[in-house]
């Protein structure tokens, strides 16, 4: 995007925008119609054609819980902070559920919608926009689940901190957002992205207190431990819930820190790569 600068009577100088305003974040607003139809477009696509549709929004973290609670609740005696297992591992499932869905849709996102990235000018960042916040849909179907285990378990919220539930739910988007730019323009270049993946979920999610708590790391570790974005995200999201925890703190603080950082140099890496997307893809 260029900027028109007009210095002089009849003279007009048109130079390439610069800093935070090149990253066009403005063409978002102007595409929101596009976003919205682009996220119910992934929610129907996910779910076509299958038998039980949107059940697997909650098969997948039921399913996920039970393997838990045996291993760890069962076999390995893992502390649950005093919260019934199968509660304490469903509800820090939510926000990790949220974040793969949208890992996993928004890397693919370019390569999967080749004809449009060729054919058609609208901004690239639409497309693992909308299919990070099409996981919402999936997630608000697991916490209706998580609220009638609550009521079935007798576990009453911390009402005093339900405020911060929303909040850690917009920082899981970020570090998914964040995250997704950089393996979605990555991939276009090198299809190794959808190789490792898998991997990288699969070891992101035993360095996350999903099925444990953040309680058996101390020490020395507890600094690198909050360099995990997700780490601070299932924190905050169980004890905004739950009371788990020691609520927002210095490492969370931390955990945030990165997703932001993660998010911001994914948006520059993004948009610079942008020019190249339609020639390589």
């Amino acid at each position: 995007m260029a900027e028109i600068v007009k210095t002089e009577p009849n003279t007009i100088y048109i130079r390439p925008t610069t800093g935070l305003a090149a990253l066009n974040l403005g063409d978002l607003w102007r595409f929101r119609e596009l976003i919205l139809f682009m996220i119910w477009r992934d929610i129907k696509v996910r779910y076509k054609q299958t038998l039980l549709g949107a059940l697997w929004a909650v098969i997948q973290p039921v399913m996920t819980m039970l393997v838990f609670n045996f291993l760890f609740n069962n076999v390995a005696k893992v502390s649950s902070d005093g919260i019934p297992y199968p509660i304490f591992s469903f509800t820090a499932l939510l926000p990790w559920g949220l974040f793969t869905t949208a890992l996993n849709s928004a890397s693919r996102s370019l390569t999967s919608n080749t004809n449009m990235i060729t054919k058609t000018y609208f901004p690239r960042l639409v497309l693992p926009m909308a299919s990070v916040l099409g996981g919402l849909v999936d997630f608000a179907i697991a916490f209706v689940i998580l609220i009638g285990m609550m009521i079935y378990y007798s576990v009453t919220p911390t009402w005093t901190a339900l405020w911060a539930v929303p909040v850690f739910l917009l920082l899981a988007i970020i570090s998914a957002l964040g995250v997704a730019l950089w393996l979605s323009a990555i991939n276009v270049q090198y299809r190794d992205v959808g190789y490792a993946l898998p991997f990288i979920t699969q070891f992101w999610l035993f360095i996350t207190p999903v099925a444990y708590s953040s309680k058996v790391i101390t020490g020395r570790w507890e600094l690198i431990y909050a360099l995990n974005p997700m780490a601070g995200v299932v924190n905050g999201f169980r004890w905004a819930l739950l009371g788990a925890g020691s609520g927002p703190d210095i490492l969370v603080a931390i955990s945030t820190g990165i997703s932001l950082i993660i998010l911001i140099t994914g948006l520059i890496y993004f948009r610079n790569m942008e020019r190249t997307f339609a020639d390589t893809i």
